[in-house]
């Protein structure tokens, strides 16, 4: 499922009307009619409510307008409130004004703060209001009598419905540009937007569905939006299924390199879920002084131990055996869970980036060892994965983190196209670049994820998905949903919170299987006039 940005859907917009042809108030009547569906279904008893617009002087707001208007054809008790002039609307949103009055709508200009104040009492008896304020093309931060009207809304107590995006959400970003509504729901234009399913958006816009408003595929196709939303539809697309004759030669084998004293179950988790994840074999290698205890933890796993430093941690003095190893047969490498920063294993680290023949999935020390010398990635003969959290990226680029959670796709996107790697942004709606700079954004998980150990088994699940001959993007996509499905299907079964990252590995094989039965199921295909999005797939299933 396609996710744009404002310029995109801007561009997109004025391509209909201007080359196809199609009026602009043909595709705002489509919109507020698609957007009055999903309010009613939303609110099935609003008919009999009184229900509020606030409505600001632009598209926006002309959405505003004619949701209004039918909803009042359909015998519902509602009042358009203008922070504006009437004389100062222009265009689509003017005509649409201009049919209220005709229509039975009552209508009340509120273009300043002693009008909305004389307005109170007609304000606080609307029992749901429709926010029809700011739409996609804000940018700057919200401030004054606008900032005052979201305020009064989000205090008022009363569910509120978004056109489009809530006003004062950044639509490329997620973030609030100072004020921002709190929408119980949000009705959204052709396309979700990248805000829409970035936090804090995603919590700011409540459910959110999508409303096909006749944007043709010659204009919203070309070219192809740059970002997409994996949902479970999405990684049906990409799995394969097994021919009845395959044997575990042919799912691949994965050498797992990790672990150093203290830190073994970072190395166990890893391998443990690559099997899970269909990998047909899986050796586990870890400094020689582990190698007891990992033999005897990891009963489905192969076990083989490298050279270590006196502390017991993993030593540059194995990178010739374990690049032998990986040329017997071996299909990806998986590197860095529990290894730790010494010397002598970041002198390891970077002569298997720069050297190895399989494709690289990188965690944990491996990254921060990497950050030391990023540069090292010019020289990977081989496709190279990173799958950092926020802080080990903040290591990677030198940008604080605030600054990266401030613009999760844009600091991804940038990175990725660098470096010629594929990086996996972790964290709620992980983003996933590839080094084309087309980029992906996670729609299952739960706040139950965040605990130890969740980044081992994601990337033991994108290394076992690799061995099987998936490609790297398709690989990072599958891994980082089914990462967040098992983690929801845990919390359903367990608990929201407390379940363990063994726990989520252990509910991959019921997510795929899940999965290939939504792949056989015949899906109705017709055309809707709208879609939600559902994130989890127990309900997409």
């Amino acid at each position: 499922m396609y996710i744009v940005t404002a310029r995109e859907m801007q561009t997109m917009d004025r391509r209909t009307i201007e080359e196809i042809g199609i009026p602009g108030q043909v595709l705002m009547e489509n919109a507020a009619r698609g957007a009055v569906d999903i309010f009613l279904n939303t609110f099935p008893g609003a008919l009999d409510k009184k229900i509020g617009v606030m409505a600001g002087r632009g598209n926006n707001g002309g959405d505003g307008f004619v949701m209004a208007r039918y909803l009042a054809q359909w015998g519902a008790k509602v009042t358009v409130f203008l922070l504006t002039e009437a004389q100062k609307l222009q265009g689509d949103a003017l005509s649409n004004w201009n049919l209220l009055f005709p229509c039975g709508v009552e209508t009340v200009c509120v273009p300043d703060s002693q009008a909305f104040k004389a307005a109170t009492r007609r304000l606080i008896h609307q029992n749901i209001w429709i926010d029809a304020i700011l739409g996609t093309g804000l940018k700057s931060e919200v401030k004054g009598y606008f900032k005052d009207a979201i305020v009064f809304l989000n205090q008022s107590g009363k569910p509120i419905f978004a056109v489009d995006l809530p006003s004062g959400l950044d639509a490329d970003t997620g973030q609030p540009l100072g004020s921002c509504i709190h929408a119980r729901a949000t009705a959204t234009f052709a396309f979700a937007k990248t805000g829409h399913v970035l936090y804090p958006g995603a919590d700011l816009s409540g459910a959110v569905s999508v409303v096909d408003i006749g944007i043709p595929a010659t204009v919203s196709h070309d070219p192809s939006p740059g970002q997409r939303l994996i949902t479970a539809q999405e990684v049906c697309r990409l799995i394969m299924e097994r021919p009845s004759d395959t044997h575990k030669g042919r799912t691949g084998h994965l050498l797992v390199v990790a672990g150093s004293p203290g830190k073994a179950g970072a190395a166990a988790m890893c391998a443990s879920a690559a099997m899970r994840a269909g990998a047909g074999l899986v050796t586990l290698g870890v400094p020689q002084g582990l190698l007891p205890v990992l033999m005897e933890k990891s009963t489905e796993v192969m076990t083989m131990a490298f050279p270590e430093t006196p502390e017991g941690a993993l030593s540059d003095a194995g990178a010739d055996a374990i690049l032998s190893f990986l040329k017997e047969g071996k299909r990806c490498l998986a590197l860095g869970p529990g290894i730790g920063t010494a010397p002598q294993t970041k002198r390891l680290v970077h002569r298997l980036i720069a050297e190895s023949p399989v494709p690289l999935v990188l965690d944990a020390d491996a990254l921060n060892l990497l950050a030391e010398d990023t540069g090292i990635l010019t020289q990977a003969p081989s496709p190279v994965i990173l799958t950092p959290h926020p802080g080990e990226l903040s290591r990677l680029t030198g940008l604080p983190t605030t600054a990266i959670q401030a613009d999760r796709i844009g600091t991804a996107r940038r990175f990725a196209k660098k470096w010629r790697v594929h990086l996996i942004l972790k964290g709620a709606a992980t983003v996933t670049a590839i080094p084309d700079g087309t980029v992906a954004v996670n729609a299952s998980g739960n706040p139950g994820m965040a605990s130890g150990g969740m980044g081992d088994v994601l990337t033991g699940l994108i290394a076992g998905l690799i061995v099987q001959g998936y490609g790297p993007a398709a690989a990072c996509k599958i891994g980082v949903f089914l990462h967040g499905a098992a983690a929801d299907a845990a919390s359903r079964e367990i608990g929201p919170v407390g379940y363990l990252a063994g726990n989520v590995a252990q509910f991959v094989p019921s997510v795929f299987k899940l999965l290939l039965e939504l792949k056989n199921s015949h899906l109705d295909h017709r055309p809707h006039s709208f879609i939600t999005l559902l994130p989890r797939l127990g309900e997409a299933v």
